[in-house]
């Protein structure tokens, strides 16, 4: 009698097997397997004697710009193609979570990474406190309340990045390695209505590239064909502007001696400079 229940009991259990595998259906015709399990490609060795040209710059990362909306959108995740797929401030803001990507302090000096913040510190500058008013109901007065908003893709409005270019003399190659992302904020002052720009936290890129190794982005042409964000930024499939480089007066920005199209004139000026560098190596 036993040994009939048991068969029973396994032959209801496989029954269910079956049903709840059928259940599962499969959105699209193949089963994303390259993005979840990719590994980083690691960076080649330079050794200080091998450098023979060194040059740190900071850009800006619009992401009005059309090119950088696969930056930008989505606002919010969304499910398609069997993947996941969310923005690139999404990716930070769950590693931060996480405690996979490490968030440091803004120092307001090009990001030095000298303040690691905590993860409830970190946590904490992925929220404000917004204030409004309301009708008491008691009273009929207005009154001012004030309430926590999550912050979202939709406020980020910029992203500044630190990167270094070095002319490696052992393999004859002009190279950018990007060292840090800033992702800034727009907030509206609630005295004055004035909105201003503000940084939430440094990240630190080589640190950061594993998290973004196994997220993909949204490629306009083929979506068979997706990069991932640590790709992106490796391929520099972006556009971006330098707003400060190093320089013998305190590093100072761009936009502190010129402005509008004599900005965007001097940061074409400094990638030149950049681009003659790496002509002037060779003879023709």
């Amino acid at each position: 009698m036993k040994r009939i229940v048991l068969i029973f009991l396994t032959l209801v259990s496989f029954s269910n097997l079956g049903f709840s595998q059928e259940n599962k259906v499969l959105d699209g015709i193949f089963i994303k397997e390259t993005a979840p399990t990719r590994r980083v490609v690691p960076y080649t060795h330079i050794r200080e004697a091998d450098v023979m040209y060194y040059k740190r710059v900071w850009r800006i990362i619009d992401l009005r710009e059309k090119i950088n909306f696969p930056l930008y959108y989505p606002e919010l995740p969304i499910k398609e193609i069997g993947y996941e797929r969310v923005s690139l401030f999404e990716v930070i803001k769950r590693g931060v979570e996480e405690g996979t990507i490490t968030a440091y302090e803004d120092d307001e000096v090009g990001g030095q990474f000298q303040v690691p913040l905590t993860k409830s510190e970190a946590v904490k500058k992925l929220s404000e406190e917004r204030t409004s008013t309301d009708i008491d109901l008691e009273t009929g007065l207005e009154k001012e309340i004030t309430f926590t908003v999550d912050i979202g893709s939709q406020d980020v409005v910029n992203y500044r990045i630190k990167e270094d270019w070095v002319f490696d003399r052992e393999r004859s190659v002009m190279e950018v390695r990007i060292l840090g992302i800033l992702p800034v904020i727009e907030k509206e002052s609630a005295e004055t209505g004035q909105k201003t720009r503000t940084g939430l936290f440094w990240i630190y890129f080589p640190e950061a590239r594993y998290v973004f190794a196994n997220q993909e982005v949204y490629n306009p042409s083929n979506d068979g064909s997706r990069l991932t964000f640590e790709d992106l930024f490796r391929k520099r499939v972006f556009s971006s502007y330098i707003f400060r480089e190093t320089n013998v007066y305190d590093n100072r920005m761009i936009d502190d001696y010129t402005d509008n199209i004599d900005l965007l004139l001097e940061s074409r000026k400094v990638e030149q400079e950049i681009i003659n560098v790496e002509h002037d190596m060779w003879q023709y």
